[in-house]
């Protein structure tokens, strides 16, 4: 009986000991893995803090009499929708402009209008990266921020350069979740790409990628951000400049979020000096 015992508590000492071993080399194979720049904010979601960090938005209607939903093919072999604005003369300009965390929402029509206005003779189109979904809270932003697929949203932006067209002059613009995929669009653009902004996005941190943008970056951040924090924006101005590529870097004295009016901690000083400066760099790279 006893050396019945002794083997059954030898079996299950050798078992625990292989399954930490296993779990510990599971553990650290996942480690090698380092999380791409959309992966990492995408994460954040996760973190409680960052989701009660984001106010409910309040809520805006738009409703506009140039702008209509198009429906484009993906590389994937899918298809997306996005929101035009089609220039009012014939023009190899285009901006694509990227939403937030809350999908592609009135506000967003609102803005890209505003830009569309502002910019004068070119093309804008407000891609989906949700396909379809909206959220009007936190919690289902958080939801749908996590639950893109990077591939799918890769296959969406492709897809919007090849509606766009080879010949087109393509800047970019992103608030947010938009604002990193802002700056990796304008990496998938390739030789296309005259001009990216990203406000409060989650930057690109490899160099090597970063040296292939064809484009110099304006950068829209915020000092009160406690996840794209300034530590964040320093590593990002480092790494540009290790690249030899310029930032127009502007920080303000404001919380992430800041250039959204339907934002309970909108700000509307430091908005308006960030879409002047917007204006002044696209203005110049989309004649």
């Amino acid at each position: 009986m006893k050396k019945h015992l002794l083997l059954l508590l030898l079996a299950v000492c050798c078992l625990s000991v292989f399954g930490q071993s296993k779990m510990a080399c599971c553990h650290n194979t996942s480690s090698k893995v380092t999380p791409t720049a959309t992966q990492r904010f995408a994460m954040l979601a996760s973190n409680n803090s960052f989701r009660m960090a984001h106010l409910n938005p309040v809520k805006m209607h738009f409703q506009s009499s140039i702008g209509k939903v198009v429906n484009y093919k993906t590389s994937d072999g899918l298809t997306a929708n996005a929101y035009e604005l089609k220039a009012k003369k014939p023009t190899n300009n285009y901006l694509i402009v990227i939403h937030e965390w809350y999908g592609l929402n009135d506000f967003i029509k609102k803005e890209s209008e505003k830009l569309y206005n502002d910019l004068g003779n070119v093309n804008v189109l407000a891609l989906d990266l949700y396909d379809g979904k909206v959220a009007d809270n936190r919690q289902d932003a958080g939801k749908y921020m996590q639950a893109v697929k990077e591939s799918r949203a890769q296959s969406i932006i492709k897809g919007a350069l090849a509606y766009a067209g080879p010949k087109a002059h393509i800047a970019t613009l992103g608030w947010c979740f938009g604002g990193g995929w802002s700056l990796q669009s304008a990496l998938m653009a390739g030789k296309q790409n005259v001009a990216c902004v990203m406000y409060y996005g989650m930057p690109e941190q490899n160099v090597d990628r970063l040296k292939t943008l064809n484009a110099d970056v304006l950068g829209n951040f915020a000092n009160k951000d406690q996840f794209i924090n300034t530590k964040i924006v320093a590593q990002f101005k480092e790494n540009m400049d290790k690249a030899g590529k310029k930032l127009y870097l502007h920080q303000y004295d404001a919380d992430h979020g800041f250039a959204n009016p339907s934002n309970p901690i909108y700000n509307s000083e430091a908005t308006k000096d960030a879409y002047a400066h917007t204006l002044v760099y696209l203005k110049a790279r989309l004649k």
